[in-house]
């Protein structure tokens, strides 16, 4: 299949078509004027990579996985490599948690200014602390 065809049926940009054959994650076929040509199953394997980079793994963790996902197997370091990528997002995701926090700190600091207030009319806890 032509690469608009591609893109209608993974609901997915040519421009990002182009960009996974740039990483090396997609491949096609090209015929003798040089358009690409697009086997069967891309369509499966457009879905499975954008699944990974919504996972928030990079390209060159992806392009790493995908044979792997062909074979069957994964090396030992591959297995290795997507643990740590967990642990980056889990980390990540604990910051996220705790920036929502203190925003939610700064917004009822912002819609209650007098809970916040100490005795002489300052506010009592800066935007960072709890009060």
């Amino acid at each position: 299949m032509r690469i608009g065809e591609l893109a209608r049926r993974a609901k997915v940009s040519t421009r990002a078509l182009r960009y996974y054959e740039e990483q090396g994650i997609l491949s096609a076929d090209r015929t003798s004027s040089g358009q690409r040509v697009y086997s069967d199953t891309a369509t499966e394997r457009v879905w499975l990579i954008q699944q990974l980079y919504a996972a928030g793994l990079p390209s060159r963790t992806i392009a790493a996985i995908l044979p792997s996902v062909d074979t069957g197997y994964a090396a030992p370091e591959l297995v290795e490599t997507l643990r740590a990528e967990r642990a980056r997002i889990t980390a990540r995701a604990a910051e996220l948690e705790e920036a929502g926090r203190k925003l939610d700190q700064v917004i009822e600091l912002a819609v209650n200014p007098e809970r916040c207030r100490g005795s002489h009319g300052r506010t009592g806890a800066s935007a960072g602390e709890a009060y």
